[in-house]
Order: C-alpha cells, then structure tokens, then sequence
C-alpha cells in the first residue's frame, strides 16, 4: 500500500449516486487506471444491459419503487437518460471550448428526471436508448486533444473530459442495480466492480467523520485488494467481503450482513 490508498470516505445511504454533484478526495488509490478503450468498451456493454433491463418491463413494472426513496424505476430511467445528454454537453464543450454545462441548474435537472417519470414504459425506453446513442456518437468523434480538455461537472468543480466514460459507467452500473429488476452488483464484471470500488472510495473522500476502516475485498479470480478509509494512523475497524457486497455496503444500498470483520455505522451523507 502507498500513501495515496489513506483516503477518508464515507458513503450515500438511501440516496442517488451523482458522481457529477460530488468531490473525490484530495488523494487517489493507488491501483492500475483503465485505458480509455477499455471504459469505452464497458460504457457499451454496460449501456446494452440497461437497455436490455429496461425492455424487460412493462407499463406497470417501470412504475413501481426503485431501491432508491421516492423515486420510481422510471425516475432512474429518466435519469440515466438525462445524464447521457449531460455528458454530451461536456463532451461539446471539450470539443468546442464553448462552454456547455453539464445540467442548465439543479432544478431544472430535477424537473426534468420528474417530468420524465410520467412517460410510459415505450417512451421511456426510447428515451434512454435515443440519449445513450446520442452519448455513444459523442464518444466516438471526439477528437483526441479534446479528451484532455478541462470541463466543469458541476461549478468550480473541473475534470478533464477523459473522465467522462468513467463517470458514466458508474452511473450506469449503479442505477441499474437500483432499477430492482434482475441485475445486482454480484452480476458487474470483474475489473469494472474494481473501478467502482476505487472511484466509490475516491467520490467519498474528504469526510472526517468517517470512522477508520480497512476494506479488504476478496475478488473471484482469487485476488484481492485492500483500501483504507478514514482518519490515517488511527485503530482501524477490519472489514472484508465480495465486491458486491462491499460497494452495496459502501453506497448505502445493502447492509454489512456479508461482510466479515467489524463493520462501523457510516455516517450518512447528507
């Protein structure tokens, strides 16, 4: 371990995962980055999931609770798709150096996924397939010196743009776990449940009320990785699992009821 894997976190519980709205921690953990072509690759595949969960349901189905408070399956599908058209308008900043906010504001962001809501099961999933193919052409023009523009996802808060395919698959693997409809995250692949992991860690960062915590994450090739949360060179509570079981842990979506060791009360995130 480096230096850099002291990170604090804390996690969102009950609440919506927006990488966009968040800080990540002053550090980063130290593990191996995946290449641009690699995040592309399961950007696609991870979208073709969605798509293929979504088509699964029905006018009533998509209208039932999601796994988050207050939102229905359609809320998340109205947000994934909306967010889609967000990471299009950074992505035409990058290309343009015209600046294109990723949402007009939070209000108007927040109307929008509710006004979506009330589309049926056909317009809905017409929507998130029309917006992600948007997000997919985006993608693939974008000129190379453009991925290494900066672009703000939020104000005062810049990336370079070549962030963006990790932000979204982010985005997409965890919504689609809390659409509640057949994929959790025991089914995400191997290496991108790592990356989510890491960027967990990194988005959580920055909280001192964190409670020291060593995660140590049993993978099923028979490797592991470990990450320290919290206060550095203070007692830590030891806590391992599945990756599943760990990034559910960490986003507020499961319990530690799978995880071994000493699981500590997170703070919430709000």
């Amino acid at each position: 371990m480096t230096r850099d894997d002291d990170i604090e976190a804390t996690r969102r519980r009950g609440s919506m995962t927006d990488l966009e709205y968040e800080e990540y921690a002053d550090g980063e953990v130290a593990r191996r980055h995946p290449r641009r072509k690699e995040l592309l690759t399961a950007v696609q595949q991870a979208t073709a999931g969605l798509l293929s969960t979504v088509e699964a349901m029905d006018d009533a189905s998509v209208h039932e609770p999601s796994l988050l408070p207050g939102w229905s399956r359609a809320h998340v599908i109205s947000h994934l798709a909306r967010n889609a058209d967000g990471c299009v308008n950074l992505l035409t900043w990058a290309r343009t150096g015209v600046e294109h906010a990723m949402y007009a504001s939070r209000q108007d962001r927040d109307a929008d996924i509710s006004e979506g809501s009330l589309r049926n099961h056909r317009l809905l999933l017409e929507d998130v397939a029309a917006a992600s193919g948007r997000l997919a052409e985006a993608f693939r023009t974008l000129p190379e010196p453009a991925w290494y523009a900066e672009v703000e996802v939020a104000p005062g808060k810049s990336i370079p743009a070549h962030q963006i395919p990790r932000i979204r698959l982010f985005e997409v693997r965890v919504h689609s776990v809390d659409l509640n409809h057949g994929f959790g995250f025991d089914d995400i692949p191997r290496e991108e449940i790592e990356w989510l992991l890491n960027d967990a860690v990194r988005q959580f960062g920055g909280r001192p009320d964190v409670p020291p915590l060593s995660l140590e994450v049993e993978f099923t090739d028979g490797s592991s990785s470990v990450w320290r949360l919290g206060t550095p060179n203070s007692p830590e509570h030891r806590v391992r699992g599945t990756p599943g079981a760990a990034l559910g842990w960490l986003l507020g979506r499961t319990g530690p009821q799978q995880l071994a060791g000493t699981p500590p009360e997170l703070p919430s995130w709000l």
